[in-house]
């Protein structure tokens, strides 16, 4: 092991409320250059079960990551209630054969709760809205009972993330944001899948190399950016849970 992770150990003694911008842009100085197995690390040696996981269950690799590490590390995954089946079905299939807990966060309404109120198919007429009810707002409720959240966020999925840090602090939820798969390329995500025969989403290999909620998902053709099948038609890059 090399002494990036012990450098950056040096702040895992900080109380909660010490946790801040500039505590997160000196580790991420430290570790811009890890591993993700070395952000993991530390990411589990700092906040324990402290630390939530989000997976979209695109994939099960953030799952593997932090499971082996952590046996039983809660997995929050967003049940919006508008997901392929091929997801939940991924979700399913990682509870099972993984060391983790999936934790289900859901919306405040179902959707037929959600259509009586605000009208059937919100994701069309205000896709910013209905990502607000049914991803962020669950998120935000779930997260608060965390010190620190990881995601498999990449730098290459969006021009968007082109300059994620690999920890950062997130000022909306007021916790510590943890990315380890930030700096990874196609070639390296695709080589931990096989390597450690990994469940995974079957849409992918469909054409859907970004998945979302099935109303605002559609296959990607060639040549087009792996996120155009999001929202399309429209301006909306993100869902609002990084920002």
């Amino acid at each position: 092991m090399t002494s990036i992770l012990p450098a950056a150990a040096s702040l895992t003694l900080l109380n909660p409320s010490e946790w801040n911008a500039e505590t997160c842009a000196e580790v991420n100085a430290r570790l811009e250059t890890a591993s993700a197995g070395h952000i993991a690390d530390w990411a589990v040696a700092t906040f324990g079960r402290d630390l939530a996981v989000a997976s979209s269950m695109q994939n099960t690799v953030l799952a593997h990551l932090f499971g082996t590490r952590l046996p039983g590390i809660d997995i929050v995954f967003l049940d919006t209630g508008y997901h392929f089946p091929e997801t939940l079905a991924t979700r399913d299939e990682a509870a099972r054969r993984l060391p983790i807990t999936v934790v289900n966060a859901t919306p405040r309404q179902t959707v037929a709760e959600q259509d009586a109120e605000a009208g059937p198919r919100l994701h069309d007429r205000d896709p910013n809205l209905c990502c607000a009810r049914r991803k962020v707002e669950p998120l935000r409720v779930t997260l608060a009972g965390y010190r620190a959240w990881a995601t498999g966020a990449r730098r290459i999925d969006a021009e968007t993330r082109a300059t994620l840090p690999v920890v950062d602090w997130d000022a909306t939820r007021g916790m510590v944001k943890v990315n380890p798969l930030a700096a990874w390329d196609d070639d390296t995500f695709e080589r931990y899948q096989v390597e450690h025969d990994l469940p995974r989403n079957p849409l992918v290999d469909q054409g859907y190399p970004s998945i979302g909620c099935a109303p605002c998902t559609r296959r990607v053709e060639a040549g087009e950016d792996r996120r155009a099948g999001r929202w399309a038609g429209t301006d909306k890059m993100e869902c609002g849970m990084h920002i």
